[in-house]
């Protein structure tokens, strides 16, 4: 990995890949019938809960996830920004800044920007853009990318993409915009006329699900499923509008028709530039199609960098679609260096979930409902894009300056937090009892639910250091959700990749915390429990899940939100209460019931585990400093859906944490670690097995654990799961069912050579991170095992913040930056999965739990406070 400085304009720390440069052996999925879009991923574009657009490093728009919790990716070429350049008399050219050509044929009159071709091994970020193959570099620090082109054009050109988006900013990170700031310097001793050109072509309509009532499937691998099948180039009745607007020019694209209020799907988007007749000419094409040669716009642009500037203003007809095309020309004498920004916006004011369930966005807040709002939102960025621009700085600028943080972990903090705008975010528009409107994220494409309570434990640390009153907002849906029960009833999918029948469970029981806030084909926040892979009623993690993240809030936001504690005090005591009634041998823990009832969920534990047993210990201490803090203010007050006084139930906790604490030591210590369960007989280290610990240290709770015993655990699980795993990995011991063809072709078993070369080029990757459990030399217990033999990254990250806490700050960033290297050297940077494998392979991109990372944060700023 190489982060460095590049241009003046360019932070350092980014990450980076040569324009258009691809991967040769990518990680690819695990399961066929999962989400592998392959690697071309950039940075999303467009705000929280707002709906985004992805670009990737050969220049493509390709990521669309307009549609709230629906996920498209296909590249549309029409999308694209092109530059003609002139210098002096010379001979000129034009060139549209993708290079992928589109494949079916069209825009064939276009120039494409050639791609990067590095000799030495096209592999990683070895290779800088200062190598004489490269035609520019991609950089990437989000909510900040850029594309600097280099060797084609004789100016130097930089494209600076961003939202408005920075910590503690509840209006502008919401926005439906993005501004692609162009950076262009003359460094000749001639004149060097430009002109940069943003065609788009009007989607509007496009992202609304066409399949009214989906039905819901169960995928091979055990999840529910439904059908998404969107009005995509669906176009009849769009139109361009030409818009001027001081000194803002642009194009309205809109359509004929829409309803009022507007559906889902409809309403505008926009395309705007700064029009200064002192020193830039303005050109236009106000109708053209995308799906032709594209002569219209580009004979003329390639000419001298001018457009016809037709205005029309005529509808798309059926099976038409239509663009427009905004050219801005400038000339550079010597030396001089101009910025020339340009907006996109959209206004797409609806998310619709079931038929007729709908939600305003956030934004509409600030801009209207109406959907008749782009230009406002485009021209209101042109205007204020400089300040946001340093809003960004200022807030990143302090960690980027960080001496005690290693650059490449620096590059990846922020990079993680893609996914609040890329993982089908939502965020509702405010009302009186959400005065900041309720936000979700889903826990990945592939299982379509929103914020997993047991993932986000850890991969919430992002949400709640920088915008903490979002996550009180998901914790307060936790909180109404955990009284209702829901009596639907369904199969099991675990049980369905099984082979053998399956148990018909209700969807939610009354008390139960709830796995998840649903799903996009329901109805978010009010039906929850959507996964039906496990019974989620049954899980040991997830009540203590709630109560460990509301304290976690309360305490990292300052620690005196008491109307906060106090809405979710109900909620608290009533899922514990829950959760105790799965203690059937009376000890104080509940026991594990021998099939996945946890969030490693294809993983049985049986009695008392060191997982949840630790998770539930934390939680009743949480809970006791919750109830006193409530007590000495006089809040902890009575409430009609809980029988027992609050003041027993204190007492009640105490008991159970007299009975728990030297139970579960004394039970689960064997001298090296805490033993996976009580009553399976497994020898597995497992690597999380401590969560509850670091939960406890985290919040200023009482040790779950004798400290000397807690480091000789941690040190255990850093040598076995990380580092005896990699070795294990590396000696060619082992061999995944996958890769049988050496072994079949003869009885006797194969070398470690030839198993190392029937395998992809990504097994000898190492490290690769740790497993999440493994025999103590590394080994695994079961060869064949999924989730004990995965490297789940955001566990990692999780296990990273622990090694910090506990001291261990060079093992913490040397895992850290295993796993680091894996997701950005390999061609997962923007679809960070939950796992990945030794088969070279991942599983669940778009995940919710990578986003832990900002933990190992939280306790570089703990330790040095």
């Amino acid at each position: 990995m190489v982060f460095q400085v590049l241009h003046p304009s360019i932070p350092p720390f980014t990450w980076q890949r040569p324009i258009g440069l691809g991967w040769e052996t990518p990680y690819t999925v695990r399961y066929a019938s999962n989400l592998d879009d392959g690697p071309w991923h950039g940075m999303p574009l467009g705000g929280f809960g707002a709906g985004c657009i992805g670009r990737s490093s050969r220049g493509d728009f390709n990521f669309w996830h307009l549609d709230g919790g629906e996920h498209i990716f296909q590249s549309r070429p029409a999308c694209q920004f092109s530059v003609f350049e002139q210098v002096g008399h010379r001979p000129s050219q034009a060139y549209a800044l993708c290079t992928h050509p589109p494949a079916n044929g069209s825009l064939s009159t276009w120039q494409w920007y050639p791609d990067s071709i590095i000799s030495q091994g096209a592999e990683g970020m070895d290779e800088t853009a200062t190598d004489a193959n490269s035609t520019g570099t991609y950089h990437a620090l989000y909510p900040r990318s850029w594309f600097r082109y280099e060797r084609i054009f004789q100016s130097q050109l930089t494209c600076e993409q961003f939202s408005p988006i920075w910590a503690g900013n509840y209006q502008e990170t919401s926005y439906p915009v993005v501004v692609f700031a162009w950076t262009a310097t003359n460094p000749t001793d001639e004149p060097i006329t430009l002109s940069v050109m943003l065609t788009w072509e009007n989607m509007v309509g496009w992202f609304t699900n066409t399949n009214q009532v989906p039905e819901v499937l169960i995928r091979d691998d055990g999840s529910p499923v439904y059908s998404y099948r969107p009005a995509w180039e669906q176009s009849e009745g769009n139109i361009n509008r030409w818009v001027e607007g001081g000194d803002r020019v642009g194009f309205v694209l809109d359509r004929l028709a829409q309803s009022d209020p507007p559906a889902e799907g409809e309403g505008q988007m926009a395309m705007a530039a700064l029009a200064d007749p002192s020193n830039t000419e303005v050109f236009y094409q106000g109708r053209w199609q995308p799906t032709g040669d594209g002569s219209e716009v580009w004979f003329p642009f390639c000419r001298d960098g001018s457009l016809s500037n037709q205005l029309d203003e005529s509808p798309a007809g059926s099976n038409e679609s239509i663009g427009a095309a905004l050219a801005v020309r400038f000339t550079l004498q010597p030396g001089e260096t101009r910025q020339i920004p340009f907006a996109l916006a959209w206004d797409l004011p609806v998310t619709e979930f079931a038929t007729g369930i709908t939600y305003y966005r956030r934004y509409t807040d600030f801009f209207g409902w109406d959907g008749g709002n782009g230009w406002a939102i485009a021209s209101t960025a042109l205007k204020h894009w400089q300040q946001w621009q340093s809003n960004i700085i200022k807030w990143q600028q302090p960690i980027l300056d960080r001496n005690d943080l290693p650059n490449w972990f620096k590059s990846a903090l922020f990079n993680e937090l893609y996914i609040l705008t890329a993982g089908g975010t939502l965020w509702s528009a405010a009302d009186d009892r959400d005065p900041l409107g309720q936000f979700a994220v889903l826990e990945c494409i592939d299982y379509r639910w929103y914020e997993s309570l047991d993932v986000r434990l850890y991969g919430s640390f992002g949400l709640v250091m920088l915008w903490p009153e979002l996550d009180k907002s998901v914790l307060r849906a936790f909180a109404r959700a955990i009284p209702t029960s829901d009596a639907r009833t369904r199969v099991i999918g675990y049980y369905y990749t099984q082979g053998i029948a399956s148990p018909i469970a209700v969807r939610k029981a009354a008390g139960a915390t709830p796995h998840d806030l649903g799903a996009p084909n329901e109805h978010p926040w009010e039906k929850t429990n959507y996964t039906s892979y496990q019974d989620c009623n049954l899980w040991k993690d997830l009540g203590s899940d709630f109560v460990l993240q509301v304290y976690r809030t309360f305490v990292l936001t300052g620690g005196n939100d008491y109307q906060f504690l106090q809405e979710c005090w109900t909620a608290i005591v009533t899922t514990l209460t829950y959760l105790k009634t799965f203690d059937h041998d009376g000890d104080g823990i509940p026991e594990n019931s021998g099939a996945p009832d946890q969030t490693f969920d294809d993983w049985r534990l049986q009695g008392v585990s060191a997982y949840c047993g630790g998770l539930w210990i934390a939680a009743l201490e949480a809970t006791a400093a919750i109830g006193e803090i409530l007590k000495n203010r006089g809040l902890l007050n009575s409430d009609v859906h809980v029988t027992t006084p609050p003041e027993t139930f204190l007492w009640t906790v105490q008991e159970w944490l007299t009975q728990a604490r030297p139970f579960y030591h004394q039970k689960l210590w064997n001298g090296q670690y805490y033993q996976l369960d009580s009553d399976s007989g497994s020898t597995i280290v497992m690597a999380d097995q401590l969560c509850g610990q670091y939960y406890a240290h985290l919040l200023g709770l009482p040790d779950i654990v004798p400290m000397d015993c807690a480091r000789i655990a941690l040190q255990t699980i850093f040598n076995t799961c990380f580092i005896q795993f990699n070795e294990y990995l590396s000696s060619g011991q082992f061999r995944p069912q996958s890769y049988t063809s050496v072994q079949d072709a003869r009885s006797a078993p194969p070398s470690p050579e030839e198993i190392s070369q029937s395998l992809p080029p990504v097994m000898v990757r190492l490290p690769i991170g740790a497993a999440n459990g493994v025999q103590l030399d590394g080994s695994p217990e079961n060869p064949n095992a999924t989730h004990p033999l995965e490297i789940w990254t955001g566990i990692n990250f999780g296990l990273a913040a622990f090694l910090v806490q506990m001291g261990m700050r060079d093992e913490a960033m040397t895992l850290t930056a295993a796993v680091v290297q894996q997701i950005y050297d390999h061609g997962l940077q923007f679809r960070t999965p939950e796992a990945i494998t030794a088969e070279g392979t991942f599983r669940a991109c778009l995940y919710l739990r990578p986003m832990a990372i900002w933990a190992v944060l939280r306790e570089f700023d703990a330790e040095g406070g």
